[in-house]
């Protein structure tokens, strides 16, 4: 099933659900119930299919970048023309039958490919050979694999995506100080007529600093053999390197989720500031969602970036509550226009580093992300080592960045009991 199909599908059941919930008002008590059943199989459908199409996009955007490291690896002539193999290398019939089960046309083959292949190919009597027994014929049958591989996935956070917070990248990694002031409690006073203006210092501004330093984080050397690297139907080199990409990913979003700010980055949930106390160990009340909003300001609470922050298994719980008349509270967005699903009309950012609702835990944010500062030295870096452990290889990824909250006023956090 296409992308397409998926969204078109994910679309149907919007419009299914919404027609239940309308439903529910004016049904019995047995019917509504049957009904809110439906809309949790529903939404359930609904984020499965949501998973799907990530899948889907992540391989389609291996596969594009599979084949540009192919056609730059491509050898060529003197004249500008591809060639099938390096001219001091033999082809060999084990690779070429590889490209053929992966579904490359025989007609797309170079002509010594093609040769190699007929050379390759055992004229047998016409016998009751057979493939189940490997002295029978079993031995000429090669084994297949599926040119894709099947990787386990799990989604991590947005805290390194530059549409969430403002994003600082440098070149080198020395420290950047961030000038900070608070003079919200600050106010004139009344003025007598012919009276001397007062200049005790009771108003002077005060002002702070914030640093954003370069904590360095790497994934470990991971080595494969030089067997590996030959024999193996993917390029390994690009494979690992996808999968440290991620790993990078994973700790970066961690970090500046909740490190600890003590050899390390400031953590947004670290930073930020106690909005609401709920009332339960492991759940959270609409109240309290309406209390943690408007526990910050109404100057950050404009912002673009004014949006929640919590982990997929609180916003299950969150689905799930439901108004004074029944109604579900959680509003879903227009699959078709791209437009975000909301929570009391603001919009949420999954991050899966955050904590679940259980006793103490800070389960939920809400401010002006913006003013979460992530700093980044340059890009992440992944590394191949060839010589160190010829004629095996190592790859091993690199990334250097930093977080900090710039004013604990813009972000509160909800801590359940």
């Amino acid at each position: 099933m296409t992308i397409k199909e998926l969204r078109e599908k994910q679309a149907k059941i919007v419009a299914e659900a919404r027609e239940r919930l309308d439903q529910i008002d004016k049904a019995d008590e047995a019917r509504a119930k049957e009904l809110e059943t439906q809309h949790d199989a529903a939404m359930a459908e609904y984020d499965r299919l949501e998973a799907q199409i990530v899948r889907e996009e992540k391989v389609t955007s291996l596969e594009q970048r599979a084949d540009e490291l192919r056609a730059r690896q491509r050898p060529t002539n003197p004249d500008g023309e591809a060639r099938g193999e390096d001219d001091g290398t033999k082809i060999e019939y084990r690779k070429v039958f590889a490209k053929i089960v992966s579904g490359v046309d025989p007609s797309e083959l170079e002509p010594e490919e093609r040769a190699v292949l007929r050379q390759g190919v055992t004229k047998f009597e016409q016998r009751a050979q057979s493939v189940g027994t490997t002295t029978a014929g079993g031995y000429t049958v090669p084994t297949e694999l599926a040119n894709e591989i099947i990787r386990s996935m799990l989604a991590w956070g947005p805290m390194y995506d530059p549409g969430v917070t403002t994003e600082m990248v440098t070149s080198s990694g020395n420290p950047i100080k961030l000038p900070t002031v608070d003079d919200t409690t600050v106010t004139a006073v009344a003025h007598t007529e012919n009276t001397a203006l007062v200049d005790d210092g009771s108003k002077d501004v005060t002002f702070g600093q914030k640093s954003l330093d370069a904590y360095a984080f790497d994934t470990r050397f991971v080595r494969w053999s030089w067997e590996l690297d030959m024999d193996s139907i993917f390029n390994m080199e690009a494979l690992l390197g996808s999968l440290l990409g991620e790993r990078l990913g994973r700790i970066a979003n961690s970090q500046l989720t909740t490190g600890t700010g003590s050899s390390a980055p400031n953590g947004i949930v670290t930073a930020s500031t106690l909005g609401v106390t709920a009332a339960a160990v492991a759940a959270i009340t609409f109240d309290e969602i309406i209390d943690l909003e408007h526990s910050v300001d109404p100057a950050y609470r404009s912002s673009p970036k004014a949006a929640y922050m919590l982990n997929d298994s609180t916003l299950k719980a969150i689905r799930k509550l439901k108004d004074g008349q029944g109604q579900y509270i959680w509003q879903m967005g227009d699959v078709q226009k791209g437009v975000p699903g909301t929570l009391n009309g603001r919009r949420y950012h999954i991050n899966q580093a955050m904590a679940s609702l259980a006793t103490g835990n800070k389960t939920m944010l809400f401010g002006d992300l913006s003013k979460y500062f992530v700093r980044k030295v340059g890009s992440p870096v992944i590394g191949v080592m060839r010589e160190r452990f010829w004629p095996d290889l190592g790859i091993a990824g690199l990334i250097r960045f930093d977080g900090e909250l710039g004013d604990a006023a813009a972000v509160k956090h909800l801590i359940q009991a």
